[in-house]
């Protein structure tokens, strides 16, 4: 990994023998991705709230569903929820603010007021803060422009440290397109950050 990525790695990551240690009950798992799982998530929806929302129901439903299948198999099936439950989050946020927008900015056809809708708080949140490292936020900005495939590939196989039958597993998509998607979010990276070399 380059010098570059690892900030975001070390802030994401546990420690890389930890984060591939097979946990013995999925308490002990879902101790273990809570922290990372909340990052990815932030990071990818830009909303402290709209992220805990995301993390928790993919434990519950990881938990609900998936708790009598092998240890082995928790991580790309909560990877996968998780991802899944992102992109539905990010969907109805777009469709909320078309919705909204149809609805001439709040009234519905009886006049009445809609439910208040405001765009995700973008200010610095208490990771930003946290991190004073300018690499760390050049990073994490690059990794946000990536289209969301391209990012999804590259925060499952880079910072979570899936293999690539792992994260085609959690992303639904095919081996080589996973090597794709990887492929392509590092040249657009290496692109982005050409100043960090």
């Amino acid at each position: 990994m380059s010098s570059l990525a690892q900030p975001l790695a070390d802030d994401l990551l546990v420690d890389g023998a930890d984060a591939r240690a097979v946990p013995a009950s999925l308490d002990a798992f879902l101790a273990q991705v809570e922290r990372r799982a909340f990052r990815m998530a932030e990071l990818q929806l830009g909303h402290r709230e709209d992220a805990f929302d995301a993390v928790q129901d993919a434990m519950l439903r990881l938990v609900r569903h998936y708790r009598d299948k092998p240890p082995g198999e928790w991580a790309p099936l909560f990877w996968g929820i998780l991802r899944r439950r992102i992109v539905d989050l990010q969907r109805r946020r777009k469709v909320r603010s078309i919705v909204v927008g149809w609805l001439g900015g709040g009234r519905d056809g009886d006049g009445e007021e809609l439910p208040a809708w405001e765009p995700a708080d973008r200010a610095p949140g208490p990771l930003d803060r946290l991190q004073d490292a300018q690499s760390y936020r050049d990073m994490a900005e690059a990794v946000r422009r990536l289209p969301q495939r391209q990012r999804e590939a590259f925060m499952l196989r880079v910072l979570e440290g899936l293999d690539v039958a792992e994260t085609a597993r959690a992303m639904g998509c095919s081996e080589g397109s996973v090597k794709t998607h990887l492929s392509r979010a590092m040249h657009h990276l290496r692109d982005q950050l050409e100043d960090w070399r």
